[in-house]
């Protein structure tokens, strides 16, 4: 098999959450154990962090690995989906997996394969713990794909779980209410294994420290311990600082991921260095400085708050259910512009209803979809946000789109694209980025 042989392999055969939706979802791990104990129980030989959370875990888990590559410890990630290489997914030192590699694993894994029946995502899983146990990482980052208690990643027994925050999404598998996603995020907390959430709920607190008292596992709220204020962002940097809850003294980073959501996601992050290092790693607080400052050149991270192009300024960003889109229109708020274009897609199971209204009303809009299944028709998402007042034409493809925004901007307005991963991995595609 070639790589681009064994890729069209799993796309072709394999069921996919992010073509197929829900029916690809597996409600247990019965097949991930299968394929990993096929294969010597990879996910056994090597030391990992388990991230989970409704928004914020993608960026959570890239700013942890970063750390620990520049404390010079060997680090896998393992995150999904991918924008525009399905290597994005397996990394070991901000490196993507070997074509070669997953050409070989999957041509020799076909008939276990044909066997199992397994999903994309399952596979995708076990090649990540097969390579990492292969390359002998000190530890691997492992971000869940959905939910926690039945993702495929939750075989691992990790020194750490770490769980960002709690909103409603993907509800028809996970819950419709929070309490209930929570309990399914909450699944990855394992006996005796230290937890930190990332921000104290009034809704689901309980659920964690129920959970984190059945398993004895000793367990931190972050947003409790850290304060962060944001003195300001520029194009390349987003500026905190962070201070201990009733201490004076405080740190300031530069962050190359310049979301302003990111001061959600840093004492998830702070608290998670703390517990590495009661257990024994050595992280210099130089190393955190360094490594929050180069996340995207260290991990490859592409798609949160990102700027592609200036005059007029073109940013992406990959935030999709409500909360996220809350935390982009705060961007979006607070960057200069003179006329607001939008760039939307989403998929079919988002819940509009909540979502529209959010939108600003005096945008210009360019609603457009990729080419898959779960994708909402531009011309259904136009038609259900004319009635939110959002107006705008509609286009097959997202370089359509992206192409019409451009030629209606000025040089001082602003270009928005998002409203899924999906529609962002098109755009930068559209646009000339690579890995």
């Amino acid at each position: 098999m070639t790589y681009e042989e064994a890729v069209d392999y799993l796309y072709a055969r394999l069921p996919m959450f992010t073509r197929d939706g829900a029916s690809a979802f597996k409600k247990d791990l019965t097949n991930t154990y299968r394929l990993c104990g096929a294969l010597g129980n990879p996910q056994e030989r090597f030391k990992s962090i388990h991230i989970a959370g409704t928004n914020g875990k993608g960026s959570t888990s890239h700013m942890l690995a970063a750390v620990l590559q520049r404390a010079g410890y060997r680090t896998g990630l393992y995150t999904s989906p991918h924008l525009l290489d399905f290597r994005e997914r397996i990394r070991v030192d901000g490196a993507m997996i070997p074509r070669e590699w997953v050409a070989v694993f999957v041509d020799a894994q076909r008939s276990l394969m044909e066997t199992i029946q397994p999903s994309f995502f399952e596979v995708t899983v076990a090649m990540a713990f097969a390579y990492f146990a292969e390359m002998q990482v000190d530890i691997a980052v492992v971000e869940t794909g959905l939910g926690g208690r039945l993702d495929s990643t939750n075989i691992i027994t990790p020194l750490l779980s770490v769980i960002t925050n709690i909103g409603l999404d993907h509800t028809a598998m996970l819950g419709d209410t929070l309490p209930e996603i929570a309990g399914e995020k909450a699944g990855i907390i394992k006996s005796g294994v230290p937890v930190v959430v990332g921000e104290w709920q009034s809704a689901v607190a309980d659920v964690f420290e129920r959970m984190a008292a059945h398993k004895e596992s000793p367990l931190v709220f972050a947003s409790t311990q850290w304060r962060v204020d944001t003195l300001g962002r520029g194009r390349q940097h987003l500026r905190l600082r962070v201070a201990r809850q009733q201490w004076a003294e405080s740190t300031t980073y530069a962050l190359d991921l310049t979301g302003s959501y990111q001061a959600k996601n840093l004492p998830a992050v702070l608290c998670a260095v703390e517990e590495l290092r009661r257990q024994g790693f050595s992280i210099a607080d130089a190393d955190v400085t360094y490594a929050l400052a180069h996340v995207q050149p260290l991990t490859g991270l592409m798609g949160r708050w990102q700027t592609m192009a200036v005059r007029p300024l073109v940013i992406c960003d990959t935030g999709h259910n409500v909360d996220g889109w809350r935390e982009v229109l705060v961007n979006i708020k607070a960057t200069p512009y003179q006329v607001l274009h939008m760039v939307i897609g989403v998929m079919r199971d988002k819940d509009l209803d909540h979502m529209l209204p959010l939108l600003p009303q005096g945008a210009r809009y360019h609603f457009c979809q990729v080419a898959m299944p779960r994708a909402l028709p531009a011309t259904e998402l136009r038609a259900v946000a004319g009635r939110y007042g959002l107006q705008g034409e509609a286009f097959d493809t997202v370089a359509a789109a992206v192409s019409a925004a451009k030629q209606a901007a000025t040089a001082n307005d602003l270009i928005f694209i998002g409203g899924s991963t999906f529609i962002v991995a098109d755009a930068l595609v559209a646009e000339g980025f690579q890995v």
